[in-house]
């Protein structure tokens, strides 16, 4: 699933192609893409708008019109975009299709069927429930040593657990809370409430730090108009990585194998001996 720079790749990309075009007519073809929207009303709703800018909270995508709504998408496991011309046909998995005035349309295709779009008041974004309950942004001022201190004081779950807990950390994901604890010398099955002190504010510098090293990396990625997905990201970055989904490979600091071990039912991967804290 996308993280945080692989959707800042996205809305970003997005913002650059589709800012200040007009859409004509928005065609939901899954209705469970937008459960709460049935498909006339989604074609009411954005028909005619402009698009003014788009952004992102945490993992949603925000497209924001001048007609006083917002889409939130969520790319989930394989949502991506696609701006086409009309020598082109819809992919396999269109789920939804934006035309706009200008020519062109933009596709969601989403071949395991987890995305989802919600069209929302632009002035009531922030009460929805998928954005009211996020965190703070890691990159903001709310997310300091003290505020992560207090959440990690509160948790008894692993360390792991609490970092992909979006309402307490928000935007890792697998790849970043293994690569950030890695950084912090933290084994993934340690109790949140045992990481104190000094320990947690080098886990909040290394939270920062893996995602500022991957949306820099992200940046220098060129945008694909006609594939714009959080995966295009995630396999350019594999080179970089330093545990994730590297069982069995030499550890960077002291070459011993990296370990893997399932927490919650995710993989979470890591050193023996650079990670004892």
């Amino acid at each position: 699933m996308p993280e945080l720079p692989e959707v800042n790749f996205v809305s970003n990309a997005l913002d650059k192609i589709i800012a200040g075009r007009k859409i004509i007519d928005a065609r939901l073809i899954r209705a469970r893409l937008a459960p709460d929207t049935d498909s006339s009303t989604f074609a009411a709703e954005l028909s005619g708008a402009t698009v003014r800018v788009v952004h992102r909270r945490g993992k949603h995508i925000l497209i924001e019109l001048n007609n006083d709504r917002t889409l939130l998408t969520h790319l989930r496991m394989s949502g991506r975009f696609l701006l086409l011309g009309e020598e082109n046909e819809d992919p396999k998995f269109a789920h939804a299709v934006f035309y706009f005035e200008d020519g062109g349309r933009l596709v969601f295709d989403d071949q395991r069927h987890f995305g989802l779009m919600k069209i929302l008041k632009t002035e009531q974004v922030s009460l929805a429930k998928e954005i009211s309950k996020l965190a703070p942004e890691p990159f903001s001022d709310e997310f300091s040593t003290e505020y992560l201190r207090n959440k990690l004081k509160a948790s008894k779950r692993s360390i792991k657990e609490t970092l992909l807990d979006q309402t307490k950390i928000c935007g890792l994901g697998n790849i970043y809370a293994s690569e950030a604890l890695f950084l912090s010398g933290i084994d993934p099955r340690k109790r949140s409430h045992r990481i104190a002190g000094k320990r947690a504010d080098i886990l909040h510098e290394m939270i920062r730090r893996v995602l500022n090293e991957a949306i820099s990396l992200g940046e220098t990625i060129t945008v694909v108009p006609e594939n714009i997905s959080g995966s295009i990201y995630g396999a350019g970055s594999e080179s970089a990585w330093r545990v994730y989904d590297r069982e069995d490979r030499p550890c960077p600091g002291c070459e011993h194998p990296i370990a893997r071990v399932t927490q919650a039912g995710r993989s979470s991967y890591f050193c023996r001996r650079c990670q004892r804290s």
